[in-house]
């Protein structure tokens, strides 16, 4: 069984930071690529970051050059440095990681950036 904990999520002013993490554990063999997406009230949930097994990143424009996705394999551990919040950052976070066979979610950390 494969499990995603996500943590660092919380309430933050705007022009500021949070680093969220999602660490994988359970029975799995490689993680291919791994990626964050938010999902805020009314809206859809969209992609943020993701980062391949190789170290390859894409971002939304929204979040370009405020966010930087990371990740340590060896943890299998994602990780995603958030600064210059702004309020329309405000959103329900997921971690997602896909191998060669599956995909699996992360539950959400809330971001709540205050103006």
């Amino acid at each position: 069984q494969v499990q995603l904990v996500e943590s660092g999520g919380g309430l933050v002013q705007a022009g500021g930071s949070l680093r969220l993490s999602c660490a994988v554990s359970g029975s799995i063999v490689s993680i291919n690529t791994m990626g964050w997406y938010r999902q805020a009230p009314g809206k859809q949930r969209e992609l943020v970051a993701r980062i391949t097994s190789g170290g390859l990143t894409n971002y939304a424009d929204s979040v370009k050059g405020r966010f930087t996705i990371s990740r340590d394999n060896a943890k299998n551990t994602v990780y995603l440095q958030m600064i210059s919040l702004k309020p329309e950052d405000t959103a329900v976070y997921y971690c997602l990681i896909a191998t060669m066979d599956d995909s699996y979610w992360g539950q959400g950390t809330q971001v709540t950036v205050s103006s």
